[in-house]
């Protein structure tokens, strides 16, 4: 598979380079958000991990899923990301063939919205995040940042404010 990624300050993400992190690259290219069009009229399956924020709000709309020709769609970021409304239009003219979404907009989705009854649609608990073993990576960070914090040195993963996470 190429894996293309579109991030917020498209800058390559670096690849484990011998130091024992285990990193691989994390895509074959990567673009700005600028360039979604394009990566997705490219793109057989678009995965969004989004956060919530106002840049974020609705970046899959009806203009991206034209672009799409027949991808399937995946979302365990956040509902807001993509424009339920023009998910549905999509999914019943083709121009995206399937979604799976562990998130929606609203959520929880009402019992009568039309994506409950489409035969090309799964949608699960919002569980995506969950794994064997996330418990304890989740206790280890908070621990290492405890230790962090206490000897005073930098902590890791701190919220962009600004940004939004």
């Amino acid at each position: 598979m190429r894996v293309i990624g579109i991030r917020r300050l498209p800058e390559p993400i670096e690849a484990d380079r011998g130091e024992g992190t285990g990193r691989e690259a994390a895509a074959d290219e990567i673009l700005g958000p600028a360039d979604r069009l394009s990566a997705f009229a490219r793109s057989r399956l678009i995965m969004v991990i989004l956060p919530d924020t106002p840049a974020t709000r609705h970046f899959i709309g009806r203009e991206e899923m034209a672009c799409m020709r027949g991808a399937y769609l995946l979302n365990a970021g956040r509902g807001r990301c993509i424009d339920t409304n023009a998910l549905v239009e999509a999914l019943r003219n083709g121009s995206v063939r399937a979604a799976g979404l562990d998130v929606t907009d609203p959520e929880p989705l009402p019992p009568d919205h039309a994506l409950w009854g489409m035969p090309n649609v799964i949608i699960t608990p919002h569980y995506a995040g969950d794994h064997p073993g996330y418990n304890s990576e989740a206790f280890r960070a908070f621990v290492d940042n405890l230790g962090r914090y206490v000897r005073g040195e930098p902590l890791l993963n701190v919220v962009d404010r600004e940004a939004g996470y």
